[in-house]
């Protein structure tokens, strides 16, 4: 049961510059895990190369880390609040450069692949411990909003600059560097954090249950691997059915987790509406920017024929809106209660979303533009929600909450690629079934151009030059029409989200406020 306080902003004080120096620290592993992504993918075909990676190798080289990280978020979150969020941050920082180490120096895919699956723990370790510390640092502050805010845009700028830092080091040095970077990182953060960082943990939290762990592992690895194998090549027998047996382990962790009275994950944080509701929006919100961005990048490849350096360059503004919106969520939650402007941010990216329904197969300008809105206004659900989320739970299970909130993160990018990817490979396959048989393709060809447009378009290259010419212009036709389909799903569900935004996020000193609370 949780008793939720009814502080006022005349109770709350200012964040001491200490405080903000700890941020900075904070944001030296959440800045360079999104510059470690965004490097990786451009070290790829080289390492591949070099290391004579297989193309099953080069998939687990990079899924690996994903995976294990989402499997483990929710452990290391119950285990940070128990032996304490800092030195938990500290073992997996070791962790997490040690590993870097063995991956830079890695003689053959074995190896990189065993290195990125510790890289994955270590990185469940760091990222709930880092935004539970910044719930206890700033914890009765006004500037709790903006502090988390800073988190994102922290994660958004390495997202920006990952592909630059990762061209230039790439061109100077060997792809083992790309891994190099991290270790100086996690050594300032070793020096840092043991002067900069408070230790906090649950004083009441008693030994971790192992059963729950097993079970959490059970639960979401399978489900992990399901939902991204499921995005990547379609329903299988395999994922579909890894995916069930995850949510059967879940079912039981559940179960369990009801029966302890030190549970791992405390159920009754599900309890609490505004923790609920912040949860629920971060999610649906990241599962429909994931597959709006993914669609988005496709229309801009195949049918307006971006290369990806240009389409990188395209995104750039969308990433830039997106730092700007981090910034000015907390100003305006200054002016008018949070769960207003979470609202506003939601209807803002709706008309975002809107605009895709406007792209043709000759001009992009509709959807840079349409995703450079929907990114600003998503900025304020993200870093507002966020602090929604983490201040309405109790503090003692601050990592829990965080581990909660990266963990639907994490497998909402797969679920977003898949629902919303699927959902535009439909509306593709019907708009493009009826031109076939005008054009007068059949068979084999029909079969192959009906799979995807990047199917279509080698396909059409390979036909006399008119029945060439009409099944690309029919395949781009047929595929900006799916990118109509999502744009509406999209703003339907923001602005349905923006609604739930202002009934479940209460104002502040109701029975469901998004104060901070405590167990009782």
């Amino acid at each position: 049961m949780s008793e939720v306080s009814t502080s006022t902003d005349e109770d709350l004080h200012d964040a001491s510059g200490k405080a903000w120096l700890a941020l900075l620290v904070l944001a030296l592993p959440t800045l360079l895990l999104s510059i470690d992504v965004s490097v990786l993918y451009l070290a790829l075909p080289t390492l591949s190369r070099e290391l004579g990676a297989s193309s099953i190798e080069q998939l687990w080289i990079i899924d690996i880390y994903s995976f294990v990280l989402a499997g483990f978020l929710v452990t290391m979150g119950g285990l940070a609040d128990r032996i304490g969020r800092r030195r938990l941050m500290l073992i997996g920082a070791t962790a997490f450069g040690a590993a870097s180490a063995v991956a830079g120096f890695a003689q053959s895919p074995e190896v990189l692949i065993g290195a990125r699956a510790v890289l994955g723990i270590a990185g469940a370790t760091l990222m709930p411990t880092t935004l539970a510390t910044i719930r206890h640092l700033f914890a009765g502050t006004r500037q709790m909003s903006s502090a988390i805010g800073a988190w994102f845009a922290c994660f958004m700028i390495g997202m920006l600059i990952g592909p630059i830092v990762g061209g230039i080091i790439l061109d100077r040095f060997s792809w083992g560097v790309a891994f190099f970077i991290a270790i100086p990182v996690m050594v300032l953060l070793l020096i840092a954090a043991p002067v900069l960082l408070p230790e906090s943990k649950d004083p009441s939290a008693g030994r971790i249950d192992l059963p729950s762990v097993a079970l959490s592992l059970g639960a979401l690895l399978p489900v992990a691997w399901g939902v991204k194998d499921l995005a990547r090549d379609g329903a299988s027998w395999t994922s579909i059915a890894a995916t069930f047996v995850g949510l059967g382990f879940g079912v039981a962790f559940v179960a369990r987790q009801r029966r302890l009275t030190d549970p791992l994950v405390d159920l009754a944080l599900f309890g609490i509406r505004a923790f609920s509701g912040a949860l629920a929006i971060s999610a649906v919100g990241g599962i429909v920017m994931a597959g709006t961005s993914l669609v988005s990048a496709i229309y801009l490849q195949s049918v307006n024929d971006l290369d990806p350096l240009e389409v990188a360059l395209w995104l750039i503004p969308q990433n830039v809106v997106m730092v700007v919106g981090f910034a000015a969520a907390p100003a305006l939650a200054k002016l008018m209660p949070e769960r207003y402007v979470i609202a506003g941010g939601l209807v803002v990216a709706a008309f975002g979303f809107s605009l895709l329904t406007q792209a043709d197969a000759d001009t992009f300008g509709f959807v840079i533009a349409g995703m450079a809105i929907a990114s600003f206004g998503v900025a304020a659900p993200m870093s507002l929600g966020a602090n929604v989320l983490m201040s309405s739970a109790p503090e003692e299970r601050a990592g829990s909450a965080a581990s909660i909130m990266e963990t639907s993160g994490e497998l909402g990018v797969a679920l977003g690629i898949a629902s919303l990817g699927s959902a535009a490979a439909a509306m593709y396959r019907v708009s493009l079934g009826s031109d076939l048989d005008d054009i007068g393709i059949t068979g084999a060809d029909a079969s192959a151009a009906s799979r995807g447009i990047e199917e279509a378009l080698s396909t059409a290259a390979n036909l006399p030059v008119g029945i060439g010419d009409a099944l690309e212009s029919a395949a781009k036709a047929a595929f900006v029409s799916s990118v109509h389909v999502v744009g509406v799903l999209a703003a339907v569900t923001f602005i349905v989200l923006a609604g739930a935004a202002v009934l479940t996020l209460a104002a502040k000193g109701s029975p469901t406020s998004d104060e901070p609370a405590t167990t009782t």
